[in-house]
């Protein structure tokens, strides 16, 4: 049951190793045989050239002893078969007589430690000594028995096996040195393809690219590969632009293009949370329209939307880059100003903002009218210390400005009066 899991634990051996060796090895077996075949052929040959050469030494030493065996001279006998054996690849060499006994006999001294080894050898090289008779008048009167010496044979597999070494290893560098660069034609683009697929898995970097190959299978695969990267990169930024353009369409008012409720509320918690950190303060401005209802039904939805679009316009350049204008709803609006030094801060804002909007809007058709806003002003931590409370007081205190001066501006918990009156009519002027 455990060896499935510990052999997918097992490190997988990498396609470098693999490929290198698959050509070590390809290369030394394909050498070890031809040296081999090339060795026993040479053996083979140069077996039946010494069978030949013994032959012909035979016949040598068989006209050579021919005197000594006639006059029964054993020394002069031995004493010729030393002469032409000594320089010769043989064992040993013996006169045989009629009689079958031994006349004369030679055999080579061996060293003991290659003695057994060029015995055996002898006797595969050798399986049988060369015999040839000795004549006087044409008649057989002794024979020579012969046996060749595998000191030659054995001279030349030390050598033929030396060369078969020399071979292996000059083979192996060569295979190393041609495997390094068929590696790097092979393993490098695969290398370099795996890395752009494993960035691209955990980093979806999808602008990275295969480069080229030197093979042309390979460098079609990378441009097949780098073809689909540009394919996911231009579906990413679609799905980027596409999710971007829902989440702003999720968090924004789509006429005003202004922040909605949910981004105006989470954004004053993190103000106040940050103003209760540095002992700052945060105000609240709450907006909302005296009289669109009248502006709506008497010039239109397009004349109300064109309201409310500018309105927006106005309320955004008059802001500072940390404070946030948001449409909470019809129209009704708010405004962020985060941070604040003194209370009389968001009072100035609030009146610059009424003193914006009394410009004249321009409408479809080329009439015009004049926005009325009635602003409450609630300021963090004066009048309330939490965002839901804080927000209340500001509507509280616009409706109180809406009821006692429209298009005027009331600070929440105060006594303070209303603004000064201000002629802000709702009406068209052609």
């Amino acid at each position: 049951m455990t060896r499935p899991a510990e052999a997918e634990r097992a490190p997988r051996p990498t396609l470098r190793r693999v490929l290198r060796r698959a050509h070590l090895g390809v290369t030394l077996l394909a050498v070890t045989l031809a040296s081999l075949t090339l060795t026993v052929a040479g053996f083979i040959a140069l077996r039946a050239y010494a069978n030949h050469n013994l032959h012909l030494i035979a016949t040598s030493m068989s006209y050579t002893a021919e005197a000594a065996v006639v006059f029964k001279d054993r020394a002069a006998a031995e004493e010729g078969l030393a002469l032409i054996a000594s320089p010769e690849e043989i064992a040993d060499v013996s006169i045989v007589d009629g009689e079958g006994r031994v006349f004369a006999q030679w055999q080579r001294p061996a060293d003991r430690s290659l003695f057994d080894l060029e015995r055996h050898l002898g006797k595969l090289a050798f399986t049988s000594p060369v015999i040839l008779p000795i004549t006087h008048d044409g008649v057989e009167i002794a024979t020579i028995q012969l046996r060749g010496s595998a000191g030659g044979l054995l001279r030349f597999l030390a050598l033929g096996l030396a060369v078969v070494l020399v071979c292996l290893g000059l083979s192996a560098m060569g295979a190393l040195i041609l495997s390094h660069y068929l590696q790097n034609g092979i393993v490098g683009p695969l290398q370099g393809l795996a890395k752009v697929a494993h960035a691209v898995r955990r980093e979806r970097a999808f602008a990275q690219r295969v480069p080229p190959a030197a093979i042309a299978e390979l460098n079609d695969l990378g441009d097949d590969f780098n073809a689909l990267l540009g394919e996911l990169e231009a579906w990413q930024a679609r799905l980027q632009r596409e999710n971007a353009s829902l989440a702003h369409q999720a968090s924004h008012d789509s006429l005003t293009g202004l922040p909605n409720r949910a981004v105006f509320e989470a954004r004053l918690d993190e103000a106040m949370q940050e103003a209760a950190g540095t002992d700052s303060r945060v105000g609240v401005l709450f907006l909302d329209s005296d009289r669109f209802k009248e502006t709506n039904d008497r010039l239109g939805h397009a004349a109300g939307d064109a309201v409310l679009a500018t309105v927006a316009a106005r309320l955004r350049d008059g802001l500072r880059p940390t404070d946030l204008a948001a449409r909470l709803g019809g129209d009704e609006f708010a405004v962020l100003l985060a941070p604040l030094r003194e209370v009389a801060d968001a009072v100035r804002i609030a009146d610059d903002i009424l003193a914006s909007l009394e410009a004249p809007i321009p409408l479809p058709g080329g009439d015009s009218v004049v926005a009325s806003l009635s602003i409450g002003v609630a300021v963090f931590p004066d009048h309330a210390e939490d965002a839901t409370t804080l927000l209340h007081q500001a509507d509280a205190a616009m409706y109180l400005a809406k009821r006692l001066q429209p298009g005027g501006r009331r600070l929440a918990g105060t006594g303070d009066t209303p603004s000064e009156d201000r002629e802000i009519p709702i009406a068209s002027h052609l």
